[in-house]
C-alpha cells in the first residue's frame, strides 16, 4: 500500500547550530557532504529525547570534541535546500554559549575533517563552501549582538522520552 503524499503533513527538519566566538574567530567545521567538502557550524539534527540545547550540545561535542553549554539563543531560521519537490525545509535553531577546553583523544563524527577557527571576513571570503546561507547570517546576528534569552525555549517533559522505535543516528525521512 502506498502512502499518499498530500495525505502526509509537511514538517521541517528541525536542526541545531553552535555559534561559538573566541578573539575574533568562530569555530566552524569542515564536513563531507553530498555537494563535497563545505563549512558548517558544528550543527545537525534534534533527536527524539532531546531538548534544543541538549542536542546543540551532543552535535558539537561530536563534531569538535568540545564541550559546549548553550547559554543564549541567537536566532531561529527557516531555509529550503532547493526548488525542486525532494528539497528539504531545515527550522534552525542557533545558540551562543561558552565552550570547554578540547577532550584530547575524542575522534570527530563520520564525515567531519576538521574542526577549525575563522574570522568572519576569512569566512565570508569562502560562502560558496558554506553548507547552507544560514553559515554567514547566524554569524551576522552573533556580530550584531543578536542574543535571546534561552528561557525562550520550552521543553515539555514528554518531550524528554524518546519513542521505542528510535535508534540514535538514524533519521526518519
Amino acid at each position: 500500500m502506498s502512502v499518499d503524499p498530500a495525505s502526509t503533513p509537511w514538517k521541517p527538519a528541525a536542526t541545531v547550530a553552535a555559534v561559538i566566538e573566541r578573539a575574533g574567530r568562530f569555530l566552524m567545521v569542515e564536513e563531507h557532504t553530498s555537494d563535497g567538502l563545505r563549512i558548517n557550524q558544528p550543527a545537525g539534527h534534534l533527536d527524539p529525547g532531546e531538548s534544543l540545547a541538549a542536542a546543540c550540545a551532543r552535535e558539537t561535542l561530536e563534531e569538535t570534541a568540545h564541550q559546549f553549554t548553550p547559554t543564549q539563543l541567537v536566532g531561529v531560521y527557516l531555509w529550503r535546500s532547493g526548488p525542486d519537490a525532494g528539497a528539504i525545509t531545515y527550522l534552525r535553531f542557533a545558540f551562543a554559549g561558552t565552550l570547554g577546553e578540547a577532550l584530547a583523544g575524542r575522534a570527530l563524527d563520520s564525515g567531519i575533517v576538521r574542526a577549525l577557527w575563522l574570522t568572519p571576513d576569512e569566512l565570508a571570503a569562502c560562502a560558496d563552501r558554506h553548507r547552507s546561507p544560514l553559515v554567514m547570517r547566524c554569524v551576522d546576528d552573533y556580530l550584531r549582538g543578536q542574543r535571546y534569552p534561552i528561557e525562550l525555549l520550552y521543553t515539555h517533559p514528554s518531550a524528554l522520552s524518546a519513542p521505542a522505535s528510535f535508534t540514535p543516528g538514524v533519521l526518519a525521512r
